[in-house]
């Protein structure tokens, strides 16, 4: 199996947190606003690898803060 069919398909908020070098925090508040994708799949949130993946490829622009 090559090592891209071995990969999650899905991850925690906290895994995906660890990935993109945010906090915990960050991470729950991002996907509360939508910057980070999510499902919840059996009473967990998680976020799908693909979905983010393609988030950060093609990344919303951001409102400037005054």
């Amino acid at each position: 199996m090559s090592q891209h069919a071995e990969q999650k398909l899905t991850m925690t908020v906290v895994e995906a947190a660890r990935l993109l070098g945010i906090g915990k925090n960050q991470a729950y508040y991002a996907v509360k606003t939508g910057q980070i994708p999510s499902i919840v799949l059996g009473g967990t949130m998680m976020v799908p690898r693909e979905a983010l993946l393609e988030t950060l490829r093609n990344p919303k622009p951001n409102k400037i803060r005054a």
